[in-house]
């Protein structure tokens, strides 16, 4: 968009999505963990939302759990990936590839948009939100998740500081992240109404830290910075980095924790 910052390389979160599509329902725990606590959001709201749109729909997670909940008719979904979006159209709903920066909708053409797990790869988050206001209709709701500033602090530490000691610098290994201070006036700022932003934490303990890193990519949620360093980390780098981590975190038994931070909007569209 036009004057607006570019964090992130969307081209290549494309590509990485494209390709964790067709492993993605071995890796795709954290983005069930959302979708289930944006369901159980939306159960606690006694409305109809017969026309949804799930935004960054990934290979379909999002409609499974939805399934007869929040009075929802149509559920049409979306995903910047191509090769995700043939695969969530398994689930028998209207499924097309779209940009979340550039949403091909008319206005007020739905009655709820939920997005679990997607929007924090978008470069201009004020202007997609503006963007979900105008699809939405009088009234709409808006119900997204998307990870949050105190996500894979351990592995960001580590990294860091191994970087620092083996190559004499530091460069961009892992995305940034939004922080729940923000979002409450990022959604007044796009003309919701009633919004409200929380937090919370996911740990998941792995055996190795490697496991994390093969979880990472399988997600498609690997580093797509656009500043980022274009040669891969050295060996001697992320060993160092994998070391300091499991001597460091791990807990009697051995085993690492990788925090994930998730946060949640909710607003409405002035009616």
């Amino acid at each position: 968009m036009s004057g607006s910052i570019t964090i992130f390389d969307r081209a290549l979160v494309r590509k990485r999505r494209d390709r964790a599509a067709a492993g993605f329902a071995a890796h795709d725990f954290l983005v069930r963990e959302a979708a289930e606590r944006l369901a159980d959001r939306l159960d606690d709201v006694t409305r109809r939302f017969p026309v949804a749109l799930d935004l960054g729909c990934h290979t379909g997670e999002l409609a499974a759990v939805l399934a007869g909940r929040g009075g929802i008719e149509t559920l049409v979904q979306c995903d910047l990936s191509p090769v995700m979006a043939r695969l969530a159209a398994a689930t028998g709903h209207p499924t097309l590839a779209a940009d979340e920066e550039w949403l091909p909708f008319a206005d007020n053409s739905f009655d709820l948009v939920v997005s679990a797990l997607s929007l924090h790869w978008v470069n201009d988050l004020p202007g997609t939100l503006v963007q979900l206001r105008r699809v939405l209709r009088p009234d709409g709701l808006l119900l997204v998740s998307l990870l949050g500033g105190e996500t894979l602090t351990e592995l960001r530490q580590c990294l860091a500081e191994a970087e620092i000691a083996k190559e004499g610098g530091l460069s961009p290994r892992v995305s940034p992240f939004a922080e729940v201070r923000d979002l409450g006036q990022l959604l007044q700022r796009a003309g919701f109404a009633l919004p409200v932003a929380d937090s919370d934490t996911v740990a998941v303990r792995y055996a190795e830290p490697f496991r994390l890193l093969a979880d990472l990519r399988g997600m498609g949620e690997t580093n797509a910075v656009l500043e980022r360093r274009r040669t891969p980390l050295r060996r001697a780098t992320l060993f160092a980095a994998l070391e300091a981590y499991g001597g460091r975190f791990a807990g009697p038994d051995g085993r690492v924790p990788a925090t994930f931070h998730l946060l949640t909007m909710t607003a409405w569209k002035p009616s």
